[in-house]
């Protein structure tokens, strides 16, 4: 999968890879719903079709954000983990949790506004712990 950049620009470019919504879901799945296989993507709430799920777990495997396994103690189950460069996405993350739950007030779910409580308390410590607890689980 060629990425194409339509500028040079990084914002533009970061948003070329992670501008859709399902993508930044993927990994907002993998990060804090302890998702990690195609069946678990597709039971999120929002619903995802297989084709555009497929398309996604592909396109951020090609770019380096995603890494594709097997189930240790049974090999014909795909998962999916986040490499570095995915794990590096966590600060936005956040951000955008916080963001939400500043400006969004009730609408957002009860589970994420309590993980923003939370990240309230000490960001800068929540992201360092966090990022160690990802790569804990890297799956290589």
């Amino acid at each position: 999968m060629d990425t194409k950049f339509r500028s040079s620009c990084p914002i533009s470019s970061a948003l070329d890879i992670l501008g859709d919504k399902w993508t930044l879901l993927i990994i907002r799945d993998i990060m804090f719903g302890k998702k990690s296989t195609f069946k678990d993507f597709s039971s999120s709430g929002e619903k995802i079709a297989s084709g555009i799920l497929a398309n996604r777990l592909a396109k951020l495997e090609t770019l380096g954000i995603l890494h594709k396994g097997k189930l240790p103690d049974n090999k014909k189950t795909v998962i999916y983990s986040l490499t570095q460069k995915g794990i590096e996405l966590l600060p936005i993350i956040v951000d955008m949790i916080l963001w939400s739950d500043n400006n969004l007030g009730d609408h957002v779910d009860e589970k994420m506004r309590e993980l923003a409580k939370k990240i309230k308390l000490d960001k800068e410590a929540f992201i360092n712990n966090y990022t160690v607890h990802l790569r804990s689980v890297m799956a290589w």
